[in-house]
């Protein structure tokens, strides 16, 4: 019983799958050198770690217990670095009592968030439905600002992509449209 490598192929394998989910989401944010770098240490990673557990694998099959132990470990520690970093933009969505659309909507403006504003109709009043672009890590301050002030309104975040245009206090480029 070789405790020593079992820590190894254990911790390399949590390194590796954690890695992967890490690259996973930023090429999905669109940053494909880093993917690509994040690829190549997991290659490494899984060659070292695999080749020493297939060595002598029916002497040691306890070996395969730890590759697989630090596989599920690895995923959740992967998960968990994701949630963290929280990579990415959100577009979130509020539906909110059209009493207070103009107050959150200077609020949110007021602390430099892009608002786009429409009105509808609810089952028995009127509703603004906001669209905040916002930065993942933001999320929590945009969804408080706007709680704090209407504490009945639905909101929705899903991951969104910025393709081309609108303002984003997060982006200091200039907004330059073409003529």
């Amino acid at each position: 019983m070789n405790i020593a490598l079992y820590a190894i192929i254990f911790i390399s394998k949590v390194i590796e799958n954690a890695l992967g989910t890490l690259r996973l989401i930023v090429v999905a944010n669109g940053q494909k050198g880093l993917g690509a770098f994040l690829q190549f240490l997991i290659s490494l990673v899984w060659v070292l770690v695999t080749g020493a557990v297939v060595t002598n694998i029916t002497e040691d099959p306890l070996k395969v217990v730890f590759f697989a132990l630090g596989s599920f470990f690895g995923s959740y520690v992967g998960g968990f670095m994701e949630e963290k970093m929280a990579i990415g933009n959100n577009m979130i969505t509020a539906i909110i009592d059209e009493d207070f659309g103009d107050e959150i909507t200077n609020k949110l403006r007021d602390n430099k968030y892009a608002v786009t504003v429409s009105k509808g109709e609810g089952m028995d009043k009127g509703r603004y439905i906001l669209m905040i672009m916002s930065p993942r890590k933001k999320r929590h301050e945009v969804v408080d600002i706007i709680t704090e002030i209407d504490t009945t309104a639905m909101i929705v975040a899903e991951n969104a992509t910025t393709i081309r245009g609108g303002y984003h206090h997060y982006n200091k480029k200039k907004n330059k449209s073409r003529k």
